[in-house]
């Protein structure tokens, strides 16, 4: 499926991944953020000079399980964008 067809389905709750990834078990999720705040744990105080427990409001993202099993923030890159090869994950591997 093509990048736009993926990230309806992300926004639909649906986890996808490229077929021409190479890390094993990637995919990408939406994130819905949080428009009203969430209470600031103490590295994000740190970081931005707020309080711990500031509300911290965060729009929408893109999150990513990478190939070592952690997680961070993603922006789909110019191939990624352009390729064919989004698949939705299921519960064992790819639908």
């Amino acid at each position: 499926m093509i990048f736009g067809e993926a990230i309806e389905q992300a926004k639909n709750g649906k986890k996808i991944t490229r077929s021409g990834w190479n890390g094993k078990d990637m995919f990408v999720v939406y994130q819905k953020g949080y428009p009203n705040g969430i209470p600031c744990n103490k590295q994000t105080a740190d970081t931005f000079g707020y309080a711990e427990g500031d509300l911290f409001k965060c729009r929408p993202y893109l999150q990513m399980r990478c190939a070592d099993g952690t997680h961070q923030m993603w922006v789909a890159s110019q191939s990624d964008i352009l390729e064919e090869d989004w698949e939705i994950v299921g519960r064992n591997g790819r639908e």
